[in-house]
């Protein structure tokens, strides 16, 4: 395969058994790609042999994790390896190394917060290496996901394609009183729901003004997580549906057993899917 595929990206998660060992190269860090208000630190995996013009994934960790414990327990460098692409792994500023996705900064363009810090990385990876801008991905788990969501909220002209690993709908952990990675019980414990109208209005106040499209998701999440509820992959859905015009009552496909055994995929169109699946993840 000569390009990183959006299916790929949707998979990669799903394959993975290796450990680090073996890889061509090794994590670096940048310490100086942009403006970066809270100091997001940024590690890439850059392969021995690169594609030209090469893909780029970002890979978000998870609350309590950092750039170099994605790196070691996630397939991202391995696959980069066989496929030539390149992998930007950000890490958390803030205490117990969770993403600040409930501030005012964070959910707005251009205002600051650990988005605008992640989404300065992106110019850098195409003025340095040659990315194309095309083909940049982003992906996370958990406090991750959430970013993740964030990213395609509040940069949409940024990424190409995005997956979710038991995140939560963008905006869902706004915090009322502006609070820097301030925790939401309430959306947490998914209680909270919105129309789809509603979250699209909520997801279209992020980036005032814009009229581009958004980005092609994949949203998956645990039936058993009890620290991110099931419940929220119902709005994630929503929030999504409502931005591609999709019913999210009425997926278009349901498939068992797909893309694994014990998992429930549903189509909404070619922009958006959902799945559920039988795996506990309690990170936040």
């Amino acid at each position: 395969m000569a390009y990183l595929s959006r299916t790929l990206l949707a998979s990669i998660l799903l394959l993975y058994s290796g450990l680090v060992a073996g890889l061509t190269s090794t994590l670096q860090q940048v310490t100086n790609y942009g403006t970066n208000p809270t100091k997001v630190g940024m590690y890439y995996y850059k392969p021995t042999t690169v594609k030209p013009n090469p893909a780029v994934i970002f890979a978000i960790h998870y609350c309590t994790g950092t750039a170099q414990a994605y790196f070691s327990g996630s397939p991202y460098a391995q696959l980069a390896d066989t496929y030539g692409f390149i992998v930007i792994y950000p890490s958390s500023p803030n205490s117990g190394t969770c993403w600040d996705v409930s501030s005012k900064a964070t959910l707005t363009h251009n205002a600051g917060g650990d988005s605008l810090g992640i989404a300065n990385m992106v110019p850098y990876a195409i003025s340095t290496w040659g990315a194309d801008p095309n083909r940049i991905f982003v992906t996370g788990s958990s406090s991750g996901a959430m970013m993740t969501n964030v990213m395609c909220a509040v940069y949409p002209n940024l990424f190409a394609a995005a997956t979710v690993y038991s995140g939560v709908a963008a905006g869902c952990f706004v915090s009322s009183s502006g609070g820097v990675d301030a925790w939401n019980s309430s959306c947490a414990q998914g209680q909270v729901s919105q129309t789809s109208a509603q979250w699209a209005t909520q997801v279209r106040a992020m980036y005032p003004g814009y009229t581009g499209p958004y980005v092609p998701i994949q949203e998956y999440h645990g039936t058993a997580d009890t620290t991110l509820y099931p419940e929220n992959l119902g709005e994630e859905v929503k929030e999504w549906a409502g931005i591609f015009g999709y019913n999210a009552a009425a997926p278009t496909q349901v498939l068992q057993n797909t893309p694994l055994s014990g998992y429930t995929k549903s189509i909404y169109g070619p922009a958006l899917q959902g799945a559920y699946f039988f795996l506990i993840l309690n990170r936040r």
